[in-house]
Parts: structure tokens; C-alpha cells; sequence
């Protein structure tokens, strides 16, 4: 059964707000097949870098130095392989309909603050504790 056109609406808001609350989350959600290929991506990766040991301790036995210095060339590419098929993708731009940032409110000193981020880290809550006692300190 299709989704009524408010439904449609209400999903599309929660789609934007689940993306400008955690962007990396919403895009591994919507990368559905691309998961599985970075993951065959990788697997061969390791493989094509476990050949190049293989090729560099052969090389190694055997006095061949052409044949350590192949396996170490397949031995970067096979980790360059496996590498980006763990790392993600890169974060997709935001919607059309997405608005950008406010601009952060200023204090009674007349100095803007910082808006707050979307996700704090622990630095960022130090920093803003700093920044509270500093500016709410003894006058």
C-alpha cells in the first residue's frame, strides 16, 4: 500500500533531520549495495596483499631482488585496495531543502558566540565549559 502524501512529507522531514543530526549514519543507511562491494573491495585487498608477502619472502629466500621488490609494489597495492574498501564513503552533500546553519547569537558584551555543533565531542564540551566560566566568571 503507498504512502499517503502527509506520510511522504513527515518521511522526508525525518530523512533530512536523521541526516543533519548524524550525516555519516543517514549516508552507511542509505548505501545499501555500495556495503557489500567496499567489503569484496577489501577481501580482495587483503588478498592481493598477502600474495605480496608471499612474493617479498620468496624473494627474500630466493636471491631475487626483483622479485621482493614486485612483491612489495603488490603488497602497497593490495593495501591501498583493502584500505578504501574499509574507509566509507565520503559524506553525500545535503538536500535541496535543507537550510544552512543561524548565525550564532551574541552575549551582553557584544562578542558572538560559536553555534553549537551538531555533534560534540568531548573537546567541544571542554572547550564550552572554558568558554562558560570565562565568560560568567567573577567581574
Amino acid at each position: 500500500m503507498p504512502l499517503s502524501e502527509h506520510e511522504q512529507r513527515l518521511l522526508e522531514q525525518m530523512e533530512r533531520a536523521l541526516y543533519a543530526e548524524d550525516p555519516k549514519f543517514a549516508t552507511s543507511l542509505r548505501s545499501g549495495a555500495g556495503a557489500k562491494a567496499s567489503r569484496g573491495r577489501a577481501a580482495f585487498g587483503v588478498l592481493v596483499l598477502l600474495a605480496g608477502v608471499t612474493l617479498l619472502m620468496l624473494g627474500a629466500i630466493l636471491p631475487l631482488i626483483a622479485l621482493g621488490v614486485a612483491g612489495f609494489i603488490v603488497m602497497i597495492v593490495g593495501a591501498t585496495l583493502a584500505y578504501l574498501g574499509l574507509r566509507g564513503r565520503p559524506a553525500a552533500p545535503a538536500a535541496e531543502g535543507d537550510s544552512a546553519p543561524e548565525a550564532a547569537p551574541s552575549t551582553s558584551t557584544g562578542t558572538p558566540r560559536r553555534a553549537p555543533k551538531q555533534s560534540s565531542g568531548f573537546m567541544d564540551r571542554l572547550e564550552d565549559r572554558w568558554r562558560k566560566r570565562r565568560d560568567d566568571g567573577p567581574q
